[in-house]
């Protein structure tokens, strides 16, 4: 509970901190993903962002509707074409990019210099635990 609480907050300041480049966190998180591997497409986009193939469609359809993001003309389902930031979208992650970091600079403050670094390991620690224990879940 603890984890889901911190997340449920750090989600709050995060969208707090995106709304002056009027977006939401699973748009950053799709404009970042994007900036990280341009070309990815909606599904590969809906996994980083940690929201539906269906709510990644609409998600971008909006970032598309801003000149964000331009998606390819390739024949076939949508969520499969290939997305990428147009220059302008470029310029948008990579601005808020620095409020993301205040957020997440203002969250481990309290921690010691040599701290940091350990709550990332056991964080990854605890992600890779419970990965390894996806197959033997329920039987």
């Amino acid at each position: 509970m603890l984890v889901k609480q911190t997340q449920s907050v750090l989600h709050l300041r995060m969208d707090d901190a995106l709304r002056p480049f009027a977006l939401r966190v699973p748009q950053y998180a799709c404009l970042q993903a994007l900036a990280d591997d341009p070309g990815s497409t909606g599904s590969e986009l809906a996994r980083r962002a940690f929201v539906s193939r269906q709510s990644m469609n609409v998600l971008l359809q909006g970032l598309e509707g801003r000149g964000l993001v331009e998606r390819s003309a390739d024949p076939g389902p949508r969520r499969e074409r290939t997305t990428t930031l147009t220059p302008q979208g470029r310029d948008v992650v990579d601005r808020a990019r620095g409020a993301v970091a205040e957020v997440a600079d203002a969250m481990v403050a309290p921690l010691s210099p040599a701290d940091r670094p350990r709550l990332r390991t056991l964080l990854v620690t605890c992600r890779d635990a419970l990965l390894a224990g996806e197959g033997s879940a329920g039987g």
